[in-house]
């Protein structure tokens, strides 16, 4: 039995635009080992984050937790969905961004949860589909537990992003990228694909770009390594760029974002975007 892709369908831009999505880096919330004490500073810090990102021209932007590690591999407890929900919608009413809400390692109905209560337009799931061996442990996906979440909570017109072959992660048994991005999205319901390298900030193999790009049904994305320096060889094979560890100072995660950075990666793609309708 296959799921009729609908990823155009929920794809939140326009269908004939590349976009770049730009990442939100949340500061350890409440809960987590890192975490301060100082809920102010978590609103804040996120909030103006993606007001730079906003400024700098990206077209979307994605929350994640990701000061929360060590990360719990499924399930979140609830000051983790209520904290991202405060935030998200914080940043949403700040900027009018299409939003997504990724929580890590692996929570798709938190996230869902999430984007009930933000106003979010899509979520991204590291693992819908399948097992990965991750430092979490094991990890198994839940494509129909989060296709009928969504259904309950009628939330059909938000879009399911899903990693293959998601980085910090092994498959458990030798796997067929073609194949693992056809039943991603005929048998498990993605509404865009994602391809990453092998860590964050990882550059994303071209190869697998073209590969993938030839038998997905949906839109799909480089998520990380993304740079001015190889944007130019990504461009052509995706619909869109999702860049975290490029917008910080010295690409470091812990650093502030860099304003320059945002802007001239966002300005060289809308120049590319140019030339290829020119061509």
């Amino acid at each position: 039995m296959q799921v009729k892709p609908e990823g155009w369908n929920r794809w939140p831009f326009p269908r004939e635009r590349k976009v770049v999505v730009g990442v939100v880096h949340l500061l350890p919330l409440p809960g987590a080992p890192g975490y301060e004490g100082n809920w102010s500073e978590v609103v804040a810090r996120a909030v103006e984050d993606a007001r730079v990102l906003a400024e700098a021209g990206v077209d979307g932007l994605i929350v994640e937790n990701y000061g929360d590690a060590p990360f719990f591999s499924q399930r979140v407890p609830p000051e983790t969905v209520a904290a991202m929900s405060v935030v998200a919608h914080e940043i949403k009413k700040a900027t009018g961004k299409v939003l997504g809400i990724n929580v890590l390692r692996n929570d798709p109905l938190a996230a869902l949860a999430v984007a009930a209560a933000s106003g979010a337009e899509f979520i991204r799931v590291n693992v819908l589909a399948s097992a990965r061996l991750t430092d979490q442990g094991i990890i198994q996906g839940q494509a129909a537990q989060v296709l009928r979440y969504r259904k309950n909570l009628q939330l059909d017109h938000i879009g399911v992003w899903a990693d293959a072959d998601v980085k910090h992660s092994a498959p458990l048994a030798s796997v067929d990228l073609a194949q693992e991005v056809h039943e991603l999205a005929w048998r498990n319901g993605a509404d865009a694909i994602i391809l990453t390298g092998s860590r964050t900030g990882g550059v994303v193999c071209v190869e697998k770009l073209k590969q993938v790009q030839q038998v997905a049904p949906v839109p799909l994305l480089a998520g990380s390594g993304v740079t001015p320096q190889n944007l130019a060889q990504v461009w052509p094979w995706v619909q869109g760029v999702i860049v975290g560890t490029w917008f910080h100072q010295h690409q470091d995660l812990s650093a502030p974002l860099d304003r320059e950075a945002a802007r001239t990666l966002v300005q060289q793609a809308r120049k590319l975007a140019a030339s290829h309708k020119a061509s």
